[in-house]
């Protein structure tokens, strides 16, 4: 495993060095020649085209760092205004993307992109074609090299007999070794390299901060009122019918216990069972409200209990050194629960894996089926409401679910175990 990560992060950096260098340089000279042709009119049609092209190298970049590396970079942009036609328009567009600070950044990018990570992008390649390119020299191709030429420098070494070809050779072979276990740092090093111009400043963090929390406060007062809804509903339909059934019970009763005592005394019984069922429905009520062992036990048991009531196989790995807050613990476990729910009802799949684990303050969770596919949270609101479930504690949602599977859902809540 650790030759192929090599070997794919030495193929993933040689595309980043031509790929990067091209885009990067053709998008860097577009920008500034149409940045400098504002003043002349044209720039005000250019510049959002090609502006629009840098973020979205920009944007390519940034779920590449994400899924090559495992670097998030979020996005900085301010919000472009509503489409208009015309050339006040335009000039509106033109001029939000000038003043927009993530633009500069991403031009900034730009130069550091075509130089210092040119370098970077590149190492890893070289370091795997020195591997085969110095035993290469040592079978004969340092031979009409130095009769042409005379000594030749493979990189620190002097070629210029058979000798030093064979150390050429053990030199590249040095390499690939050290590329083996280098490659994949060098390739996160890329991207942490422009991480700091790609992602938002500190005020843009804030900015965003202050939009996403009014979006899940809007967001929690209408979960909160579609529970209350919720549970108005079930008692209405469930445990307050069958009170309302159990005292007109009680009241035939009462009218038949001295005339006929055969048929009060069924329906006595008849209004215990009522009274067994009404009892029942409020126990799964309220588990459905905070489940006993949720707050007796905490996630990981109740967690590894809602495995086991599952109709499909699930295979629980649970490591939690402690518990979070109440909030956070009943977040994760319905979020849990839906999930799980969809996987039963919608993946056709026989066997689930849960990995539930704490780490670098952040509580992870990954729930795994080996069903068909195809799972896309904009298509229901399964998995919408759990990304709303989980977006008041600054939680994020991954779903990887290719057509013939697996599908993967991700879940990372930023929280604190205490003993």
């Amino acid at each position: 495993m650790k030759i192929r990560d090599a070997l794919l992060a030495g193929v993933r950096g040689l595309w980043l060095t031509l790929y990067g260098l091209v885009m990067s340089v053709l998008l860097f000279t577009l920008s500034v020649v149409s940045i400098a042709f504002v003043t002349l009119g044209i720039g005000l049609f250019t510049t959002p085209l090609v502006l629009g092209a840098v973020r979205a190298y920009a944007n390519q970049h940034r779920g590449l760092a994400h899924e090559w590396a495992g670097v998030r970079i979020p996005a900085p942009y301010q919000p472009l205004p509503a489409p208009r036609s015309g050339v006040v328009g335009q000039v509106e567009r033109c001029v939000t993307l000038l003043k927009d600070k993530a633009t500069w950044r991403d031009l900034q990018w730009l130069l550091v992109n075509m130089t210092a990570g040119t370098i970077l992008a590149i190492l890893p390649a070289c370091l795997l074609l020195y591997a085969i390119w110095g035993p290469v020299v040592a079978l004969g191709v340092w031979k009409p090299i130095v009769r042409a030429d005379g000594t030749w420098w493979f990189t620190f070494v002097p070629v210029s007999d058979q000798f030093t070809a064979n150390l050429a050779a053990a030199t590249g072979i040095g390499y690939g070794v050290l590329g083996l276990l280098v490659n994949r740092m060098l390739l996160r090093g890329y991207f942490l390299l422009a991480k700091p111009l790609l992602r938002p400043t500190r005020e843009r963090e804030l900015a965003l901060r202050v939009d996403r929390l009014t979006e899940t406060r809007h967001e929690a007062v209408d979960s909160s009122a579609a529970e209350l809804r919720r549970i108005e509903r079930d008692l209405h339909d469930g445990a307050q019918a069958r009170l309302v059934a159990m005292g007109m019970s009680l009241g035939t009763i009462e009218a038949l216990i001295e005339k006929d005592p055969a048929q009060a005394k069924k329906l006595l019984a008849a209004a215990r069972a009522d009274s067994a069922e009404a009892l029942t429905e409020l126990r799964d009520l309220v588990r459905g409200i905070h489940p006993p062992v949720l707050a007796e036990r905490g996630l990981g048991d109740a967690v590894r209990a809602l495995a086991l009531r599952m109709p499909l196989a699930v295979e629980a790995d649970v490591e939690l050194a402690g518990r979070a807050t109440e909030p956070v613990e009943s977040a994760a476990y319905f979020a849990i629960s839906e999930v799980l729910t969809n996987a039963a009802k919608h993946s056709g799949a026989d066997r689930v894996w849960l990995d539930v684990h704490h780490a670098q303050g952040t509580l992870r969770v990954a729930v795994t089926d080996n069903g068909r596919g195809g799972a896309d949270p904009a298509a229901g609101t399964g998995l919408l409401g759990v990304e709303r479930r989980l977006a008041p504690f600054d939680g994020v949602l991954a779903v990887s679910s290719p057509p013939g599977g697996p599908t993967m859902v991700t879940m990372e809540i930023p929280c604190a175990l205490t003993p």
